[in-house]
């Protein structure tokens, strides 16, 4: 244990204290004084009773049924540190969970991180990953309590969530023949922010292409998970279906499909898409429909809720994409693109 970077689940170490905290070098500290350093910061709402130190952090009791979820960003898989800010890495790596508490309609209330360290990384550059993670937990209001450390080949963030939720769960399972499906915000940014920054797609070198640019690469970067729109959804009744779109629209869409047992009809001319997107591929709804990451609400409603009324609600813009109908099909009306979406285990393209 003592030669290799690992400690157990809580960041635990009997001695720590904040006062032991050592001087800033550039390289890799001691796994404690990594510990420490990291922790020092970290602020606690009411909910914890235990943060980081002990084996275990201690939560206050919810009479509210619990969420939870778990993610991983690892390098070269979902980014590249040529072209990621540190601190927007930190932010992404808990977004992207809050996005699934999003998506049930619930609030975060705890996390814990494991970090998988890489030889070449100095304590500055996990000091900046880790105040984006400071960041996006505060802006979610939300606490670290703990987590672990340990040696690996790549950077890797692997982060636990846990969340509460009201008596309205939105769920894959829920949608019905005849409901509206609608989406927030605008689709395929993010995947156009990713092959730009990887050098997949050249542009000119304009000022109404660099402001594209600029809202592109930031979408990928620096995406928002729908907590609020996610909560006021869920108030409706009956409780729509949802899910949030990380691996694209198509194939998010077909895991409401496949849970709840139910086709739908889209209409290719009502997938919204950003000026930005516009600028850079016009007409090519292929990035909207396939290409993920961009943490948009897709939801099932019962009919009667327009997209003004709804937009309001939720304080997002918010489309009507298409129409749940019976038997087991994703037909796509006026448009042929590529809709085969992220998957995990396969490589970018």
């Amino acid at each position: 244990m003592v030669d290799r970077l690992a400690s157990s689940s809580n960041f635990s170490d009997s001695n720590f204290h904040p006062s032991r905290l050592p001087p800033h070098p550039s390289k890799l500290l001691g796994e404690f004084e990594l510990i420490a350093r990291l922790c020092a910061p970290i602020r606690l709402g009411s909910r914890t009773i235990l943060g980081p130190g002990d084996d275990c952090a201690i939560l206050s009791r919810s009479r509210a049924p619990i969420l939870f979820t778990v993610d991983s960003i690892v390098e070269g898989v979902h980014f590249d540190l040529r072209w990621t800010p540190l601190d927007a890495l930190g932010e992404r790596a808990l977004t992207v969970n809050l996005s699934d508490i999003a998506a049930m309609g619930g609030r975060p209330t705890a996390f814990v991180v494991n970090l998988g360290v890489r030889s070449g990384l100095t304590a500055q550059m996990l000091d900046q990953i880790y105040a984006g993670l400071r960041t996006a937990a505060r802006r979610a209001a939300t606490d670290m309590v703990g987590g672990n450390i340990t040696s690996a080949r790549q950077l890797t963030i692997t982060i636990a969530l846990l969340g509460e939720v009201g008596r309205g769960v939105m769920r894959r399972d829920a949608a019905r023949v005849g409901d509206d499906i609608f989406v927030t915000g605008t689709l395929g940014d993010a995947a156009l922010g990713w092959r730009l920054l990887a050098g997949k797609l050249k542009i000119a070198n304009t000022k109404r292409y660099r402001a594209a640019r600029k809202f592109l690469v930031e979408r990928f970067l620096r995406p928002s998970a729908r907590l609020d729109a996610g909560a006021r959804l869920a108030a409706l009744r009956p409780t729509p279906a949802a899910i949030d779109i990380s691996d694209g629209l198509m194939q998010d869409l077909g895991h409401i499909l496949e849970r709840s047992r139910v086709g739908a009809e889209i209409d290719a001319s009502r997938i919204p898409t950003s000026p930005a997107y516009r600028a850079m591929v016009g007409d090519d709804l292929s990035h909207a429909l396939g290409g993920g990451e961009d943490y948009e609400l897709l939801f099932c409603v019962r009919p009667g809720h327009s997209e003004a009324q709804l937009t309001r609600r939720l304080g997002v813009a918010v489309h009507r994409i298409g129409k749940i109908v019976r038997g087991r099909r994703l037909k796509l009306i006026g448009a042929e693109a590529k809709t085969s979406g992220w998957d995990q285990l396969r490589s970018r393209s």
